[in-house]
């Protein structure tokens, strides 16, 4: 179900919004974004990461969890409980707040009309259990639902086409889905989370990279300005460039309005 090519040189402008844990975690912080969020005009997806309810839920119902290099180990338990919170819990938390501001919001897993197939991550130093690595977009329903008037609000669950739902990177998904629809859309994808964009300085919030292009990006991780969980952020920034992506951007979740509804100067952007 692949979307041809439109060869009109005018596509319509679709923002695809990742959202962070960080975020998602502080009840205040989500509201306002939310709020910011429904001011954006025109076509939007929201995908969202899962924060520490589930972390701290596991406590609760006594489910031990792995973490491996910032990455949750999946087990069966583990996945029933973050399916629960993430396309339960937080998922319907943020169509409700989305439709209190007069959105249509449709509350969205990747098994949802098969729009996010992906494959279980193969075994080798580390088994992540049910884990699974985005191997394609159903760009087209996914362009329905939009084209309906709808805003897809994404959870990372994505499924393998065989029955088994598997927990994926937010941060691929949402590259991912951007990727897809930039066939037939303008696409813009934008990483919100609580930082003000990359900082050359971690100690220092105003040390923010205004962009990132492959050289500066290979130089600031060899200086090891660059480490840990935004690597594969930024991997999967350059990634949705690449392949079509007209736009990238990591910024801070207050600045996203401004950026986009005033063309104010925030955050990192990338650059190919």
């Amino acid at each position: 179900m692949w979307l041809e090519k439109n060869e009109k040189s005018t596509l319509e402008q679709l923002n695809i919004i990742k959202i962070g844990g960080n975020i998602i975690d502080q009840p205040e912080k989500l509201e306002k974004f939310l709020k910011n969020f429904s001011e954006l005009q025109g076509h939007k997806i929201l995908v969202h990461g899962g924060g520490k309810i589930a972390t701290d839920l596991a406590k609760t119902m006594q489910i031990p969890q792995q973490m491996v290099e910032g990455r949750r180990v999946t087990n069966a338990n583990t996945l029933q409980l973050i399916t629960m919170v993430y396309g339960g819990l937080i998922s319907k938390n943020i169509v409700a707040q989305l439709a209190a501001q007069g959105n249509a919001a449709i509350g969205l897993s990747g098994a949802d009309a098969n729009t996010v197939v992906s494959k279980k991550r193969p075994v080798k130093t580390v088994d992540y259990g049910f884990v699974g690595d985005v191997k394609k977009v159903n760009a087209e329903a996914i362009q329905k639902i939009v084209n309906a008037g709808f805003i897809p609000v994404f959870c990372a669950i994505t499924h393998d086409e065989k029955g088994q739902l598997l927990n994926t990177n937010a941060d691929t998904m949402a590259s991912e889905i951007a990727t897809a629809l930039s066939v037939n859309f303008k696409t813009s994808l934008y990483y919100c989370f609580e930082k003000k964009g990359v900082l050359e300085n971690v100690e220092d919030e105003n040390s923010v990279i205004a962009a990132i292009n492959p050289e500066n990006y290979e130089q600031l991780k060899a200086e090891g300005k660059i480490f840990q969980g935004m690597i594969p952020k930024l991997d999967n920034a350059f990634s949705a460039i690449y392949k079509g992506v007209q736009a990238v951007h990591i910024l801070q979740a207050e600045d996203l309005l401004a950026t986009i509804k005033n063309k104010e100067n925030h955050g990192t952007k990338i650059t190919a």
